[in-house]
């Protein structure tokens, strides 16, 4: 049963990439047979299998975008809603670069050798932050479940198409104050700093931003928080002044979160 269903899987994400190529729009990261390869190995498909085995999505429907360490796939739940599944890459090392952000995590002491138990840890470390964030009112993708290296969430989007990113969208000094608000919001009610915040993470929608992109943050009590907080804060300062808008000292607003 699970060769058939890596068989069926293997084959839409191939039909997905030859269009992509088609198009002659192939990203980094989509190229052919390297998603297949790395993303939907035998127990990656497993994971996935028992996820519609427990009602958690109906099925999956291919890539959306790709990076470094994970795949996004669209994949749809019973009741047609979009759910997000983020799949991280077992087999890539750039995870290890991502130790700074688990060590001295109170909440995570126990971190067992290898690139997979590493990849794993990270997969429930960010399912914990959405979870941390979405329970404090944070606007954030509401966490659905966390499986090994698979995490499904809501789906910010509409049809297999995600929001645009904060950095493709026309911005204003309302977006700036969420943003900033949103820094506040994690650090009071969620007990978090986000750790890569910047316009890269942050969807613009109708109803107002939205960040995702979760796995680097941190709780209050890890040794480098305020210095991960002091570079969010200077990060979407910057990328507002580009833009034009007035922004506050960000040293200012560091020092308002943190008092």
């Amino acid at each position: 049963m699970t060769d058939i269903l890596s068989r069926k899987l293997e084959s839409k994400i191939d039909n997905k990439l030859n269009a992509k190529a088609k198009r002659k729009h192939l990203p980094d990261g989509f190229k052919k047979g390297k998603v297949v390869n790395e993303v939907l190995d035998k127990p990656t498909v497993m994971t996935l299998y028992n996820m519609i085995k427990d009602h958690i999505i109906a099925y999956v429907n291919g890539a959306v975008s790709a990076g470094k360490e994970s795949v996004l796939f669209w994949g749809v739940d019973e009741n047609d809603a979009g759910v997000a599944l983020k799949i991280y890459l077992v087999s890539t090392s750039n995870f290890k670069k991502r130790e700074p952000y688990i060590l001295g995590d109170p909440r995570f002491t126990h971190v067992k050798k290898g690139t997979k138990n590493l990849v794993y840890l990270w997969a429930r470390k960010e399912f914990r932050n959405l979870t941390q964030c979405y329970d404090a009112g944070i606007p954030v993708p509401n966490p659905r479940n966390v499986t090994n290296n698979v995490l499904a969430m809501d789906f910010v989007g509409e049809n297999g198409s995600p929001s645009k990113q904060l950095l493709n969208s026309e911005v204003d000094e309302n977006d700036y104050n969420q943003a900033i608000s949103i820094l506040k919001d994690m650090y009071h009610k969620a007990k978090l700093v986000h750790g890569d915040f910047s316009e890269y993470n942050i969807f613009k929608t109708s109803n107002g931003l939205v960040v995702f992109d979760l796995g680097s943050a941190v709780d209050l009590r890890h040794p480098n928080s305020k210095q991960f907080l002091k570079r969010d804060i200077n990060n979407i300062s910057k990328f507002f002044n580009k833009r034009g808008i007035t922004v506050e000292d960000p040293e200012k607003i560091f020092e308002e979160i943190t008092k």
